[in-house]
């Protein structure tokens, strides 16, 4: 996996091919306003883009919002439906299957994809070799305590999944896949409700057929979360992914934390770590969030490890559906 300096490309010999966006939305109506602001202002040449907004059986006004968008926005819009299967996957597919592009790029309906973004996300695929191209995500500025600690971990980013100890993968927050890969691979497991992504990445890498490139300015934003219970919805989702991909690719699961490792590392935090970290606050003006580290560390690590013992790998969502001739 490399990492591509946009400004090694040069503006004269840009690679301008026809390309497909791809965006699941589930009840997505608040969202929608300010993500099409977002596509309005790509700078990628809006006559050799499509964006397949796929409503995947909201229960809100997001489909009859995308018909009107269609209808007045000066860019290229398709409102689909996927209402038979409620995922995010099968929704991407419903788009794979209508699109016309040569290459596919997703993102979410709760990010906000930057200017260049597409610009800059297409280019590696000039090289032949290259079979998948991941952007990079980044947070929005959060006053809220949860989302400065996350912003400090770098939560969102793509060089954790880039870096996975198993495999290289891309998050479908920002990601583009060849077309003809696609064709060869299959498309992703429309009955998985999460680690999609990666699985799709790992289909494509194992069988050698292509790179994975990433490219650190092609940027789309998103949100962190601000509740605890939206921090353990997201961390428990988190350990049901890796159960998963367990199950599917062989990863190593995580290991649970005893009680007496827990209980030991808290009165650490409190007996040594709060007056080290007070005083290097202090006298450097660290953030005072880093406070903190420990005791939500270890709740995000206990809500992942209960997601994953909880979870099972329903049989169906072992089905890889393939691009339609």
């Amino acid at each position: 996996m490399n990492a591509i300096d946009p400004a090694q490309t040069n503006t004269s010999t840009k690679f301008l091919p026809r390309i497909s966006v791809v965006i699941p939305i589930y009840n997505g109506e608040s969202d929608l306003s300010e993500l099409i602001s977002c596509l309005l202002a790509q700078t990628y040449p809006k006559k050799l883009v499509e964006y397949l907004l796929v409503d995947n059986n909201s229960s809100d006004r997001t489909f009859s919002f995308l018909e009107t968008a269609a209808e007045h926005c000066p860019i290229e819009i398709h409102p689909l439906s996927e209402n038979q299967i409620q995922s995010s996957y099968a929704a991407r597919n419903t788009g794979i299957q209508a699109a016309g592009g040569e290459f596919i790029v997703f993102t979410d309906a709760d990010c906000r994809p930057q200017s260049r973004w597409l610009e800059l996300l297409i280019q590696p695929f000039i090289r032949s070799e290259v079979a998948i191209v991941a952007g990079e995500i980044t947070a929005f500025p959060e006053k809220n305590l949860l989302a400065k600690f996350a912003d400090r971990q770098e939560t969102l980013s793509q060089k954790h999944t880039l870096a996975h100890p198993f495999c290289t993968y891309g998050q479908t927050a920002n990601l583009a896949i060849r077309r003809t890969i696609l064709e060869k691979s299959g498309l992703f497991r429309p009955y998985l409700t999460t680690g999609g992504d990666a699985d799709i990445c790992w289909r494509i890498i194992k069988q050698n057929l292509g790179t994975l490139e990433f490219v650190p300015d092609a940027i789309v934003r998103h949100r962190h979360r601000t509740s605890m219970k939206e921090l353990a919805s997201q961390w428990r989702r988190y350990g049901r992914s890796n159960r998963y991909l367990h199950e599917l690719h062989g990863v190593d699961l995580m290991r649970e934390i005893p009680n007496k490792e827990y209980y030991y590392r808290l009165a650490r935090w409190l007996l040594k770590e709060i007056p080290q970290q007070s005083i290097k606050i202090l006298t450097t003006k660290s953030p005072a969030v880093d406070l903190l580290n420990t005791p939500i560390g270890l709740f995000t690590a206990r809500v992942r490890y209960s997601g994953q013992k909880e979870a099972k790998l329903p049989e169906n969502a072992k089905i890889v559906q393939w691009l339609k001739s």
